[in-house]
């Protein structure tokens, strides 16, 4: 099978990329973020681009590893009407060629969570957001002294554009910096009482509907693309969808005014750490051409969750986090999953209704559903090796990962057509795909799969198809070295 490498990347310049990110795996991670970013880093490591990574230094962090060097000595970073003290740390430890780097503040990033504990977000997280930008901008010049592009990620880092454009105006080393902002979820804009905006040191005149405004509200993530030479989402459909009324989670209008500003590059999937056929995580290693070590993991899987071992019955598997966004009132739907003669598992944590709800259908259905609150790297590798279906019948899902994932292990996804999946699945040769967000929709999806799994001949047909498909990130990397080229001259164009 094809590995990164093999794919070939039409040559620019050498090129010095910063990504600014509230997450980066495997040093902080809540959800799919941490490993885009990192998976395009890296890739973009490989094919010759000079790329730095600034994040905060979380407690998490420090938890990971303890091989981190101090590159600055304290500094202050002003916000609003105060002063704060920051310092950036490198990661030595990395072997990727990524250099990481980390902003030291205690009062902001030592803390349990990343943004909040079960009790809810972290009531100064605009604050802790706006330090993050002020600080990594504002050293950027020591770190990365010939950075060309700065490449934030969703509304944590959207700050870094109004900043860059108006605290740092007039600064040659700012003012030549192409800016690209990645919406990795719009649902999450960063929404705050309009007074917020000069306590994050911004003028009033950003509060306008044009700009940083929205329903007598400050929008972080608005005033982020307001400022942005190039914005980018995680996938073509989603970038559709985000400029309708239905889709857009009230900013359809606003991507809709950035016109070709505004694209969707599909994300990818590290094909070193997801590779079947080199992955010691799980119980046997196989490829596409030996397919037969796959039926030995999925025995193992049934046998460590007390599953029936039946090698005829399909099992259904589910690695998300419990939230509403992952279409859990479907799955959760009474009497659904009774009527299907197939075993499910669900990895993941998050809302404690659904966490609850979950736990009462596996005392229900003990032989068919199980319910581990758990999730680590390797129960997801072991799950999908085991697994024959993926469940993902998702509200809305911009990329989603797990679904390339699954294809690359020769598990099929069973999900609605939105966003990623819609990119990434095609019905009936890679997967299956419904539309209506309804019980019904996805009782007849589960249907249709059950059935076509019998037949054996086809479905290993469906599977070989699924694991030849191409999600490295190579297409995608492509991509962003053209649309950073955009922003370079636009930025230039603009100065």
């Amino acid at each position: 099978m094809l590995q990164p490498d093999s794919y070939d990347i039409v040559p620019f310049e050498r090129q010095r990329v910063v990504h600014l990110t509230a997450e980066y795996w495997p040093f902080a991670r809540t959800g799919g973020l941490a490993e885009a970013v990192r998976g395009l880093a890296e890739y973009q490591v490989r094919v010759g681009q000079d790329v730095a990574i600034v994040m905060p230094l979380y407690r998490s962090v420090r938890e990971h590893t303890d091989r981190l060097s101090p590159v600055t000595e304290r500094f202050t970073v002003p916000i609003g009407d105060h002063v704060e003290n920051a310092r950036v740390y490198r990661y030595t430890g990395t072997d990727s060629g990524v250099r990481v780097f980390f902003v030291e503040n205690d009062v902001h990033f030592n803390r349990e969570g990343l943004y909040g504990t079960e009790y809810g977000d972290y009531p100064d997280n605009l604050r802790r957001c706006a330090f993050l930008c002020r600080a990594a901008l504002q050293v950027l010049p020591t770190l990365v002294p010939n950075a060309a592009i700065l490449h934030a990620h969703d509304w944590h880092t959207a700050l870094s554009m109004p900043y860059l454009r108006y605290s740092f105006a007039g600064q040659p080393f700012y003012d030549r910096l192409g800016a690209v902002l990645s919406v990795h979820n719009a649902a999450y804009q960063g929404h705050f009482p309009d007074v917020a905006l000069s306590a994050v040191g911004l003028p009033p005149s950003m509060y306008d509907w044009r700009i940083m405004e929205w329903y007598g509200r400050m929008n972080v993530l608005k005033g982020g693309l307001s400022f942005t030479d190039l914005a980018t989402t995680v996938s073509p459909t989603h970038a559709a969808e985000l400029r309708t009324p239905g889709g857009g989670f009230g900013l359809h209008d606003h991507f809709i005014g950035l016109g070709d500003r505004f694209v969707g590059v599909l994300n990818g999937i590290d094909y070193v750490i997801w590779d079947p056929g080199e992955d010691r995580e799980i119980t046997a290693q196989y490829t596409v051409d030996h397919l037969a070590p796959k039926r030995g993991c999925k025995t193992a899987l049934q046998r460590a969750y007390g599953l029936p071992r039946r090698a005829r019955t399909p099992v259904f598997v589910m690695s998300a986090r419990l939230v509403e966004q992952k279409g859990f009132d479907l799955v959760l739907e009474p009497g659904l999953l009774a009527q299907f003669d197939a075993q499910f598992i669900f990895l993941g944590r998050g809302d404690l209704r659904y966490e609850r709800l979950l736990s009462e259908l596996a005392s229900t259905l003990p032989d068919r559903v199980k319910v581990p609150l758990t999730f680590t790297e390797r129960l997801e590798h072991r799950l999908l090796a085991g697994a024959d279906l993926l469940l993902m019948p998702s509200q809305f899902e911009p990329c989603g990962l797990t679904q390339m994932r699954a294809q690359r292990y020769g598990v099929l996804p069973l999900a609605r057509r939105v966003g990623g999946l819609s990119d990434t699945i095609a019905d009936g040769e890679t997967g299956f795909l419904f539309d209506e967000y309804r019980p019904t929709g996805l009782a007849r999806a589960l249907r249709r799969a059950i059935v076509q799994y019998q037949d054996r001949e086809a479905w290993t047909a469906l599977m070989t198809k699924a694991m030849r498909q191409d999600f490295s990130w190579g297409p995608s990397a492509s991509r962003y070295q053209e649309l950073y080229h955009r922003a370079s001259a636009r930025a230039r164009r603009q100065r």
